[in-house]
């Protein structure tokens, strides 16, 4: 089995969709208003971290002293 490495901006943009959600489910339990105005520009910045994120990370070498695969640019 290989080892796989960790997706960091799949896990930043998964934890950003669960905030999102619970806090729905805490607005419609009626013990907090959520504004709809914030819900855009929270979701937008959440998802560019997530992107900076993957970009980051997947720049880097691996741990392992293996190369990054080639990439086409031709």
């Amino acid at each position: 089995m290989t080892k796989r490495g960790t997706d960091w901006g799949s896990l930043v943009a998964g934890l950003l969709f669960l905030g999102l959600a619970v806090a729905f489910v805490v607005q419609g339990s009626g013990s907090w208003e959520l504004n709809v105005m914030w819900l855009l520009p929270v979701l937008a910045v959440g998802l560019g971290v997530a992107a900076l994120a993957r970009a980051l990370f997947r720049s880097r070498p691996r741990e392992s002293g293996e190369l990054p695969p080639p990439t086409d640019q031709g």
